[in-house]
């Protein structure tokens, strides 16, 4: 537990005093947020706030999570460097896409396609190194398992389709996951501090339930439950977890109405892939859908919208993603945010009762 806190203390330290440094920097460089002219009016005076503030969170959980294991001599796991790579990797992308925007002071950063092929090739590295580095001190687990899991593995294995074709199954079912989270909290990224606060609500949920599955593990318990969790690295996750949630609680303290920085899809991609690897390393893939509500409820939004205009030619909403609506209907930005940051603990809250309830009741 010592190691968890000196993360998330020390991402958070670096994070809050960090971030001012990095501002001026951006500042002097000139890189400043592209608003488009089609969003709400209120958004123009955004234009050319510091923009790719996701970089000082992706370092600061970095940093947290090697000095947490410096200080206490705790051994790196796979699971770990996994999760963070993973966050990394997407956050490369992102960054790439962030740069483009500014440089060419445009709304457009990436296509498309290169954007989802750079998530893909992170996607796939992931997935291929997961099901690596059995260790022998628990039971030749790997990180991840070929199990599709909803609170733990369940009974479907992707592995029923053979060596390659399971690992082929497992690496698309990764690629599904990594997407869907990165573009769902990206899309939440339109209002000040909004996907920010909302992904920290859903980090704190995973110190808690890797915590929990690291105290419940079957690898350490002297008399193995049925109800144990076979989790390779649950005490690590909630490591990374904590790394990264301090990062988000310092860089909030800037990104918060009205914002002196924005993450952009540096900081956007690499939480999602944070959040994404957390669900897939600790067996919690179908949970993340609860704990994450919001970002679901967002992202339905902007495919309703699609999907509405394109077969009926009306839109359902004002304006997709669903916060733009609101403000379009008259709310201001501060009470959205708060009121979505509720919507977002109810359901983290929700998620952790079905978690821990299914432990209860399970024999």
């Amino acid at each position: 537990m010592r190691t968890v806190l000196i993360a998330g203390a020390f991402s958070l330290v670096v994070s809050l005093f960090g971030t001012p440094l990095y501002i001026r920097w951006l500042v002097h460089r000139k890189y400043g947020q592209f608003v488009r002219d089609d969003g709400p009016t209120t958004h123009h005076t955004k234009r050319g706030t510091p923009t790719m503030g996701g970089v000082v969170i992706i370092l600061a959980s970095l940093l947290a999570y090697g000095a947490a294991h410096l200080f206490t001599g705790w051994t790196p796991s796979a699971s770990g460097l996994l999760a963070l790579g993973l966050m990394t990797g997407l956050g490369v992308v992102g960054f790439l896409d962030d740069f483009l925007k500014i440089s060419k002071q445009r709304s457009l950063g990436l296509t498309a396609r290169a954007k989802l092929i750079g998530q893909g090739l992170v996607g796939i590295a992931f997935a291929v190194l997961a099901l690596q580095f059995p260790s022998q001190a628990r039971g030749h687990a790997t990180p991840a398992s070929t199990h599709i899991s909803i609170l733990r593995d369940t009974q479907l294995d992707l592995a029923w389709f053979g060596a390659l074709g399971g690992t082929i199954a497992f690496v698309v079912w990764v690629l599904v996951i990594t997407s869907a989270v990165s573009n769902g909290v990206n899309l939440t990224d339109g209002l000040d501090g909004l996907a920010t606060g909302a992904t920290t609500l859903v980090l704190a949920a995973y110190v808690l339930i890797c915590t929990f599955q690291s105290n419940q593990s079957c690898w350490t318990l002297k008399e193995v439950e049925a109800r144990c969790y076979e989790v390779r690295d649950p005490r690590d996750l909630a490591v990374v977890a904590a790394a990264v949630m301090g990062a988000c609680f310092g860089f909030l303290w800037w990104n918060a109405s009205p914002a002196k920085i924005f993450m952009g899809d540096t900081g956007s991609l690499a939480l999602g892939g944070a959040l994404a690897g957390l669900a897939i390393l600790s067996r919690t893939q179908i949970l993340l859908v609860l704990l994450g509500g919001l970002f679901v409820i967002i992202t339905l939004s902007v495919i309703l919208q699609v999907g509405s205009f394109k077969l009926t030619g009306r839109r359902i909403f004002r304006m997709a993603p669903l916060q733009h609506h609101f403000e379009l209907a008259g709310w201001g930005e501060v009470t959205i945010v708060i009121r979505f940051w509720i919507i977002a603990g109810l359901f983290v809250s929700l998620g952790l009762g079905v978690f821990y309830a299914q432990w209860v009741t399970s024999q």
